[in-house]
């Protein structure tokens, strides 16, 4: 039981004896850095059902936790606040027992329900870019973390391989494209698909100012251009069953699909299931006829089928157009149903897609609630903000996004030059040299998307992203190899003792704050994963290694001559390094031996 949770009780047990009231809960934080403390109780939320000053209260709380804990050795108030100073006893004890111990603030997966996690969802009329790997870092950080949390999980995507956008790359490969293949080319098939999808955008537009030249307005001209009909035809073909545009279609997607999953090994993310809109964009269907006879839905003069959710705040939203095709919607609901059937341990999902799209997922969960399905209670959209870079917004069809590819490469080559300045490297192989600046390279790139909160939008600035100094993640890596090299020169029977540190041995305050920072793990991995939250992760990485790293500047390691210290200390350092390499696994980062 963590120091929390045995004051939490003893507080309202103390509440319960002194002023015989109940008190519902216990508020807590760490004391400030100038008072003598570690562990912070706030009174004034008591005043709620307590009457009485503060400070009385405090001091009345804080003498009845002395006589009745034997961890808690002493107290002070200031104002509301009661400070608590807990004993050096009571965090070797803590240290002793989680030292020894694998995967320390991982619980064991519940088996009662399990959560589907969708990310990454790319079209396939280009590879991807920035934007996905955002999304994909997300899901896939998300995914670990709700693991590491207990919780059963499946990891999925949705992958648009349909409709107008689509038949734009194909209809553009196929009259530009003289025959041409990523074996031709040297080019990755998503790479080969999206130049033509840029292509298309380019031919259009042209097409479009002629028109325009030749006296048609532009709004015309913009649905009148050949290209356009063209694809549209194309499309009509293909949802008609057309054998030439379905194999088309075939070729071209398998192109892109082996470009995702080159992309998708080298930055280090998976899936355990995977959906294709050309297999989903038909479902609902039935549900919708369902939910019309229910009551759910209405249909219009138009025979279009809508649901009204003004009493929820929002406005009409249609299901069906009046034609009986469907729309996004339809195929989402749909496709969630259809997932809870494939898997029917299914007890909740999160949908990882950017804020633009936040409407549409606040719709489709109280859609799928007026359906009746009950898992619609724990549907949760992870709403992302999007990546920006210096030079701007980024264009698909104008050619102007950042290559996932190209950025991951250009992040290894920053790795590089930075690494080589810094002249750390002597007696590396070349080989080894690749290996490591792919790992700070990524890791950096990794790092700094994740260490922000999902909702905020990110300029993204790779210089800065590499930096060994600050809140990066070169910088937590390197710390990682400084503690390898300490582990390195420290006899094996310090590292490995299975012999307790003695709870009776002097506690230096910058061991005392390492154990509390460890201490706080667990917790740090359930408040993630309850708030979908990556950042809490990476930002509570950070602050353990600026507090090893205080740790390591004031005290003495290998030259301390007390045995029992320098074993507490290494034994110290050792859990350090296995707690970031464990918060770096739920980031999907790496970390070095040496750097």
């Amino acid at each position: 039981m963590s120091i929390q949770a045995v004051l939490e009780s003893k507080v309202k047990e103390a509440v319960s004896s002194i002023y015989n009231t109940e008190l519902p809960s216990v508020e807590f934080q760490p004391t400030r850095k100038d008072f003598e403390g570690d562990v912070t109780i706030v009174v004034f939320p008591m005043l709620r059902v307590l009457k009485g000053n503060p400070v009385q209260i405090g001091n009345e709380i804080g003498e009845y936790l002395v006589s009745e804990l034997e961890n808690v050795s002493s107290f002070n108030v200031i104002k509301g606040f009661l400070n608590l100073v807990i004993s050096p006893a009571y965090y070797l004890n803590f240290f002793n027992s989680i030292k020894d111990e694998k995967n320390f603030g991982f619980i064991d997966t519940d088996n009662s329900g399990a959560i589907m996690v969708e990310y990454s969802s790319p079209n396939t009329n280009k590879p991807l870019h920035l934007g996905h790997i955002r999304n994909n870092l997300l899901g896939y950080s998300v995914s670990e973390i709700l693991k590491a949390s207990g919780k059963k999980v499946y990891k999925t995507q949705i992958i648009n391989d349909r409709g107008i956008h689509i038949c734009k790359s194909m209809l553009a490969w196929q009259k530009f494209g003289k025959g041409e293949t990523p074996e031709s080319t040297g080019l990755k098939g998503d790479k080969l698909v999206g130049n033509y999808y840029v292509a298309f955008d380019k031919a259009y537009k042209a097409e479009i100012a002629e028109l325009v030249e030749n006296g048609t307005k532009k709004e015309e001209a913009e649905k009148a251009a050949p290209l356009l009909i063209e694809a549209q035809e194309m499309l009509r073909k293909w949802e008609a069953g057309d054998e030439d545009v379905v194999a088309l279609w075939t070729k071209m997607n398998g192109w892109v699909y082996d470009g995702f999953e080159k992309t998708y090994k080298e930055l280090g993310v998976d899936f355990d299931t995977l959906y294709y809109e050309s297999n989903t964009y038909l479902l609902g269907k039935d549900f919708v006829a369902e939910g019309l006879e229910k009551g759910v839905f209405f249909k219009k003069e138009d025979g279009s089928v809508w649901i009204d959710l003004t009493d929820e705040g929002l406005d009409e939203k249609i299901v069906l157009r009046s034609d009986g095709t469907a729309v996004y919607m339809t195929q989402d609901i749909g496709t969630a149903i259809q997932r809870v059937k494939d898997y029917p341990d299914i007890k909740g999902m999160v949908y990882t897609v950017g804020n633009e799209q936040d409407y549409h997922f606040k719709v489709l969960f109280l859609i799928l609630k007026k359906l009746g399905f009950s898992w619609s209670e724990n549907l949760h959209h992870l709403s992302y903000g999007m990546v920006d870079l210096p030079s701007g917004k980024m264009k698909s069809r104008e050619g102007t996004v950042v290559d996932a590819d190209d950025l991951m490469v250009d992040m290894t080559s920053t790795a590089a030059k930075i690494s080589e300045d810094l002249g750390k490297l002597d007696g590396y192989s070349d080989e080894e040299k690749l290996a490591l600046y792919k790992m700070i390279g990524l890791g950096a790139l990794k790092y700094y998307i994740l260490k922000v909160d999902p909702k905020k939008r990110i300029l993204f600035d790779p210089e800065e992203s590499v930096d060994f100094q600050g809140n990066t993640g070169p910088f937590i890596q390197y710390t990682y190899a400084r503690i390898q090299s300490i582990l390195r020169k420290a006899e094996n029977n310090i590292i490995d003792s299975a012999v307790n540190i003695q709870p009776s041995i002097e506690l230096h305050e910058k061991e005392k704050e390492l154990i509390k920072q460890i201490q706080l793990f667990p917790d740090t991995i359930q408040i993630a994963a309850e708030n979908y939250s990556p950042a809490i992760i990476a930002n509570y990485a950070y602050d353990l290694v600026k507090e090893f790293n205080s740790f390591y500047q004031q005290v003495s390691i290998l030259g301390e001559s007390d045995e029992q210290k320098k074993m507490l200390r290494v034994q110290l350092s050792k859990k350090v390094s296995e707690v970031i390499e464990s918060s770096f696994k739920l980031l999907g980062i790496n970390v070095p031996e040496r750097m």
